[in-house]
């Protein structure tokens, strides 16, 4: 039976694993997509030891070898930890003698010497190696493992530990919120109303195998990229909207909406289309299906430049443009390129999401960006890739977009900020869902993005953007549909959550 906290030793201590699996990697800022990885490797064999790399400032790393150890100990997954004191896996192997090695899949065709070696030693003495980066999930099922009340508070304890390694205090916070209060953006995207409708379930019907319901009642949000706009404004940033909508009543009730919400709106009508409804049925707090009515053509060459001119026009006010793209019609090839354009011309930051739910959506297209912030499933499909790990995804989408910085979103496991610093090298930081039992999801990344992009205007830490975001997700998501954020609520659930632990 093993310790809930790791050992860690030397490599010159190693003597007693020759029959466990070897694990191996910098771990520089513990996320979920390691906890796959260690726990994939736990699943191949009970003796699990894992052999952590030295300092090297190439790789940008920003705590040293010892903090990732602890860090990595902490978590109770391995056995023991061995500290590397020459990063060589080959020298390793040959001192302990496991029976399996694990690698990360980025790893199978590695360049590295060192790999090479150790792969050479492993076939020659008939080891066996994997590479795999652990099972992908999309969802969690702690709940089934760990009371709500435990749940909540293991996932506290992980965001005090995330403030804690970015040295971010209560005073940080409190002046993060304030700048927020300062940006000037201009939001592009999809408009939708999403209309939620209470029913009571009344029975099976006894000619079909089909649930029935009585409506009782219903209400509207904002929803899509308005519901960002909403959220910017609600925040105290300055905001103007740019959007679609169709010659009808769904059109006009965003329009009035957007208007109470003290968003100042550009709302195109577009004859060729209805504006974009989705209604939800619900029977207490479970969905139980959505129907949509929408046409997601592609809008004109004409409407692009419609559009770019109004952008243009906004520029000399504003500090920069928040893309949120629903996969409607709306931004297309050629209105991305536009605004890429339009942003570089007045030195604009630009900021973008790219959500596929039910539709196709491709972040790829997004170029040059400051700010991404796709979840793991979007990313994985866009790059056409199942298997790597998750920080080879992230890297990778990176490179291939030439975003300045990441947001990973991974549902119940919270999200991942990937921020590239002057040298390239990449300062990484997980931080959790802090909402165990959501009662609606659909808000969490429309808050998360809004947040950020006003965050990130007036050149704040990032990492301290991010924490706020996180506060900010668990406070949409415990409320059905999709409403205009308070910052001060979300300043204050993080500092409830800090005055508390």
């Amino acid at each position: 039976m093993r310790n809930e906290i790791s050992t860690i030793i030397e490599l010159s201590e190693a003597n007693f694993y020759s029959n466990c699996i070897l694990g191996y990697g910098h771990f520089n800022s513990i996320h979920p997509g390691h906890i796959r990885y260690l726990k994939h490797a736990r699943e191949i064999n009970k003796l699990f030891v894992v052999a952590i790399l030295k300092d090297l400032s190439c790789e940008g790393l920003i705590f040293n070898q010892t903090e990732r150890a602890n860090s990595l100990a902490q978590l109770g997954i391995a056995d023991a930890i061995i500290l590397l004191p020459d990063n060589s896996l080959n020298k390793a192997v040959k001192k302990i003698n496991p029976k399996e090695v694990i690698l990360g899949k980025e790893y199978e065709n590695s360049e590295l010497e060192d790999i090479k070696e150790t792969i050479k030693t492993l076939h020659k003495t008939k080891k066996s190696i994997f590479f795999h980066a652990g099972e992908i999930s999309y969802a969690s099922s702690e709940l089934l493992t760990i009371s709500e009340d435990n749940l909540k508070n293991k996932r506290e304890k992980e965001f005090l530990k995330a403030l804690e390694r970015q040295n971010i205090t209560v005073d940080c916070l409190r002046e993060a919120s304030k700048n927020i209060k300062k940006s000037n953006l201009i939001v592009i995207g999809d408009s939708i109303l999403d209309q939620y409708t209470a029913c009571e379930a009344i029975g099976m019907s006894a000619e079909a195998p089909v649930i029935v319901v009585k409506e009782l009642d219903q209400k509207n949000f904002l929803g899509g990229a308005s519901i960002v706009a909403s959220h910017i404004s609600s925040i105290g940033s300055s905001c103007k909207f740019i959007s679609i909508i169709g010659n009808d009543g769904e059109g006009s009730w965003i329009r009035n909406s957007l208007k109470e919400n003290s968003v100042i709106s550009e709302l195109i009508i577009d004859q060729s289309r209805p504006t974009t409804f989705k209604k939800r049925y619900l029977v207490e707090n479970q969905k139980l299906f959505r129907v949509s009515r929408l046409d997601d053509h592609m809008i004109t060459k004409e409407m692009t430049k419609l559009i770019l001119n109004k952008v243009e026009s906004l520029s000399c006010e504003s500090e920069g443009i928040v893309i949120s793209d629903f996969a409607y019609g709306l931004i297309s090839d050629e209105l991305i390129e536009g605004l890429e354009k339009c942003a570089k011309k007045n030195n604009l930051k630009l900021y973008g999401d790219s959500q596929s739910s039910s539709q196709i959506g491709d972040i790829l297209r997004m170029k040059n960006f400051t700010l991404l912030c796709p979840n793991e499933k979007e990313a994985r499909i866009a790059m056409n890739n199942k298997d790597i790990g998750l920080d080879e995804l992230c890297r990778k989408l990176m490179d291939k977009t030439n975003c300045q910085n990441l947001i990973m979103k991974l549902g119940a496991n919270g999200f991942v900020v990937y921020s590239k610093s002057l040298n390239n090298s990449l300062q990484i930081q997980a931080f959790p869902a802090l909402s165990v039992n959501p009662v609606d999801v659909s808000g969490a990344g429309d808050t998360l993005l809004s947040i950020m992009a006003t965050g990130m205007c007036n050149e704040s830490s990032i990492m301290k953007i991010a924490a706020l975001a996180c506060c900010g997700a668990s406070i949409a998501v415990d409320t059905m549909g999709n409403n205009p954020i308070d910052i001060d609520k979300v300043l204050n659930k993080a500092i409830q959550i800090i005055s508390k632990n």
